[in-house]
């Protein structure tokens, strides 16, 4: 993955912070598919300079992944989820309603939100109240209707105007005269890329870190496991030390690292770690079919059974494809782990309460569409429900494993 980076200033010019963006090179064209998990892979991946800044980190979003697992590893006080209108497939006011409980949610665990300036339309009213931010494009917004916007914005003191695609000076002094806080652009800085370096641990350290913590081991035994695999404890330390944590000092210690994340988000953590880190006889496609699978399995979960059981549908999912990932049989590769029964029946036995969550995964996987309407029908899914499921899923891990 490629990230780069363009500031965010102030009107004096001080930058305030950072836009993120993925520009991987795929087949000579810019692709844009960044999200929180973009934010992942960025403080498990970059420089120095970029992980341990003090500046509020802009990160575009997608409705299907605004929701997603991942937004549970990053600290969100210098975190910015850019959310973009609703699709004009999905702009219905029913549609704009449902999506406004899942922002509500991620507003309360204390992300800020940016908008563009749509959300300034009467048809996204309930979605201004949360807004840290409203981005305006100048080159697509004449001046009247900024001054207009900042306004109504100056009734909110707790929303800033950002005036974004600042190309001249004039353009510049024009919207600092409309009433913009903050000022984005090419006039001020291009993006560019953050340097960065994967340095991937081996699977088996990985595996047998997600082993303790499944068992809820202790940080002694855990912290055990990082003093053995100088990768893996690179990986924690450079990850925990991040911006997205938002630490007044640094971590140096294993145990400390351990305590502040909590085996929900190590766990987490490993498991992510574990897909995308990629093997030397395994192809990275096998990786993002596994988080593809444990995902809808868990958004499958969620609509029928209890949280505890969506997580171990998270985890059967990611681990259906170890035998392929670690080229080893699957009773043999899921012997070194310590997983709940309901895990290891779905997985080896194809029985219990989350076997058939995988039967329909992996009919939505294969377009298997007896089996699929099936499945369906026994766990009283709608074809609808599934869809959006998978839809969701496949972006996330789109995104996860980029």
């Amino acid at each position: 993955m490629a990230i780069a980076r363009q500031p965010i200033l102030d009107a004096k010019r001080v930058v305030f912070g950072y836009e993120l963006f993925d520009r991987s090179l795929d087949n000579k064209t810019y692709t844009a598919a960044s999200d929180a998990a973009l934010l992942f892979n960025l403080l498990s991946n970059a420089d120095s300079e970029m992980r341990n800044t003090s500046k509020t980190i802009f990160i575009n979003c997608t409705h299907q992944t605004l929701a997603g697992g991942h937004l549970d590893l990053i600290e969100p006080d210098r975190v910015v989820l850019e959310v973009p209108p609703m699709p004009a497939d999905q702009s219905e006011p029913e549609d704009i309603e449902t999506f406004l409980q899942t922002m509500i949610g991620v507003h309360k665990r204390g992300f800020r939100l940016a908008f563009d300036e749509s959300v300034m339309d009467v048809a996204y009213a309930n979605w201004l109240p949360l807004a840290s931010f409203v981005k305006v494009d100048v080159t697509q917004v004449p001046i009247p209707r900024l001054k207009t916007i900042a306004k109504a914005l100056a009734e909110q003191p707790a929303t800033q105007l950002v005036a974004e695609k600042i190309e001249t000076l004039q353009q510049f002094d024009d919207a600092l005269s409309a009433g913009a806080k903050l000022f984005q652009g090419y006039w001020f800085a291009r993006p560019i890329l953050v340097k960065g370096q994967s340095i991937r641990p081996a699977q088996a350290a990985i595996i047998h870190l997600i082993n303790l913590v499944r068992k809820q081991a202790s940080t002694t035994e855990i912290e055990e496991v990082f003093k053995h695999d100088p990768t893996l404890s690179f990986n924690l330390l450079r990850f925990i030390n991040s911006a997205g944590f938002g630490l007044s000092c640094e971590v140096t210690s294993f145990r400390h690292a351990v305590m502040l994340l909590g085996l929900k988000k190590l766990f987490r953590w490993a498991a992510l770690l574990m897909t995308t880190s990629g093997t030397a006889g395994a192809s990275p496609a096998v990786g993002h079919a596994a988080v593809v699978r444990g995902r809808l399995m868990e958004l499958l979960a969620a609509e029928l059974l209890p949280h505890e059981e969506c997580d171990n549908a998270f985890v059967v999912g990611i681990f259906s494809l170890l035998d392929t990932m670690l080229g080893i049989p699957l009773k043999e590769a899921l012997e070194s782990i310590s997983l709940p029964q309901s895990v290891t029946d779905a997985l080896l036995r194809g029985q219990g309460v989350l076997a058939p969550f995988l039967q329909l995964t992996l009919a939505c996987e294969n377009a298997n569409d007896t089996l699929f309407a099936e499945t369906a029908t026994a766990l009283q899914l709608t074809g609808d429900q599934v869809n959006m499921a998978h839809l969701q899923a496949l972006a996330w891990a789109e995104n996860i494993t980029a």
